[in-house]
């Protein structure tokens, strides 16, 4: 009898370690067993193609929605999680570089859109590749347009509302692609003069002259946000009474450094770029990418603010004056890293890289 109690005591401690084990084990990996991981970085790498000023991918709106369409995440790119704990199944994610409702200047929206599907016990990364998602139209309106229609102007609309152009607008109005007519109001009255089809990444300038007076009809690889700014650019002419692309003439339509390598004679062009270094020679590495600097009178701009190598710059003239006062990094250094807007003339050659002399405006972001 003393032999059955003792193996029953036995038999019983044995079970109650059991169970404490089993707690264990179904309390403390649960998740990481039954969910999956959905996670996502950034990719700095940026195209240098761009012919508008680049979005911060930091302040990109994020949405993580489930498959029953609940809203896990929503808001600033900088602000979200690196990883995220969820259950199987398919979650859709969405970047924005802006809300994008009505047409407006100056707005362009750049996104993409991703479904992907995390099983239990991995990690699942997705891939974004950002693109131009609206349409642009800048009109080019010539003088003798005010001379013929001195209380006339002109606005375009779209089946999300009206923009309105002054005589001496040169901006890019933004517009969901679709159907964009540019119409003449004259007055109380409005004369549609054309309608254009407009499709996402598409910047239409359209020349509008008027040499006479009065009108006729006529998965696992990592989470990378790599903003293409290539965008499709065309040109038209319209003649009321019956234009080629202007990229460089202004800060919106800004070459950047990769273009503008290959523009040289172009004289008062705007150029974009970020400041990488100074104290350049006409040595193959004469250049420095790193304070203290010792010379005022140039500095060097890249695409990216990782560039090392000075074949990748632009060498950039900073004549006695106030753009050596102002950018000049023996005096500033802190604007290293800053990216800049520079009109200029472009050349072959300075300090054995290709090069903008002779500034006459600047401006910082």
């Amino acid at each position: 009898m003393k032999s059955l109690s003792a193996f029953l005591s036995r038999l019983l401690f044995l079970a109650a370690i059991l169970s404490a084990l089993l707690w264990v084990s179904c309390n403390k990996f649960p998740a990481e067993k039954a969910q999956g991981t959905l996670a996502w970085h950034f990719d700095p790498r940026m195209s240098t193609r761009a012919l508008t000023e680049m979005p911060d991918t930091d302040s990109f709106i994020l949405q993580i929605r489930n498959s029953g369409g609940e809203v896990l995440y929503d808001g600033s790119y900088s602000g979200s999680p690196e990883t995220m704990l969820v259950n199987p199944g398919t979650y859709t994610l969405k970047v924005l570089s802006c809300k994008f409702e009505a047409p407006a200047f100056n707005s362009p929206q750049f996104g993409d859109e991703q479904a992907v599907v995390v099983q239990a016990g991995t990690n699942t990364k997705v891939v974004f590749n950002c693109t131009q998602l609206n349409s642009g139209l800048r009109l080019r309106i010539g003088d003798d347009f005010a001379a013929a229609y001195p209380r006339g102007g002109l606005y375009a609309s779209s089946s999300d509302g009206d923009l309105d152009y002054g005589k001496s607008e040169t901006r890019i109005g933004y517009f969901n692609p679709g159907d964009v007519s540019v119409w003449l109001q004259d007055g109380g009255a409005s004369e549609k003069l054309f309608t254009r089809s407009l499709g996402p990444r598409e910047i239409l300038t359209m020349g509008i002259s008027c040499p006479g007076e009065g009108t006729s009809s006529g998965t696992t690889a990592s989470l990378s946000i790599v903003v293409d700014t290539l965008r499709y650019w065309s040109s038209e002419d319209y003649e009321i009474g019956s234009g080629a692309s202007d990229a460089g003439s202004s800060m919106a339509s800004a070459y950047g450094v990769g273009q503008a390598m290959q523009k040289a004679g172009e004289k008062g062009v705007w150029v974009c770029g970020y400041i990488v270094g100074g104290d350049l020679t006409s040595a193959g590495n004469g250049i420095s990418f790193a304070a203290p600097f010792s010379s005022m009178t140039c500095l060097a701009i890249a695409a990216r603010t990782s560039v090392s190598e000075k074949s990748s710059c632009m060498s950039v003239q900073l004549s006695k004056g106030d753009f050596r006062d102002a950018l000049n990094l023996v005096d500033h250094p802190e604007l290293l890293g800053r990216k800049i807007f520079l009109k200029g003339d472009i050349v072959s050659a300075y300090y054995g890289i290709p090069g903008i002399q002779n500034l006459t405006e600047y401006s910082l972001k």
